[in-house]
């Protein structure tokens, strides 16, 4: 399997300074500050970046579960609400909420919904994360 890779570079202190965020296909580069990620200044951050891989990886396994058990769906679409919380040691990531919506044709409800929280778990951007305290799903099937 291919090793992915990305880069960040930052210049200055934590609170004047700026920095950047490429991924290493080429795909994506962005800036960030403390702005960006702690206040509601526009631009990326660590944490979008978290919550875009966590939403891909979790519909495309998602998508692999739903076809092994026989039914190939038309079209999933996942959003990752990634949650940063002051804590007496700085910062953590405490939550993250998945929020999908799947375009399943012939399966019913609870299928789905067993589908869809088996994959939370199984999803590797999810092992990854497994010491954010709470990861939730709220899955619909449309």
């Amino acid at each position: 399997m291919p090793v992915r890779n990305a880069s960040a570079v930052w210049q200055g202190d934590l609170t004047g300074g700026k920095g950047s965020m490429a991924l290493g296909s080429g795909a994506f580069e962005g800036s960030y500050s403390f702005g960006t990620r702690f206040e509601e200044t526009p631009g990326t951050n660590p944490e979008e970046l978290i919550g875009a891989a966590h939403a891909g990886c979790y519909s495309m396994a998602l998508a692999g579960a739903l076809a092994r058990a026989g039914f190939p769906p038309e079209r999933i679409s996942t959003t990752a609400k990634v949650h940063l919380t002051k804590v007496e040691s700085g910062f953590k990531i405490t939550k993250i909420e998945l929020v999908t919506e799947a375009s399943v044709p012939g399966i019913d409800n609870l299928t789905f919904q067993d589908t869809a929280n088996a994959t939370k778990s199984a999803c590797p951007v999810s092992q990854a994360l497994a010491a954010v305290q709470e990861i939730t799903l709220d899955a619909k099937l449309v």
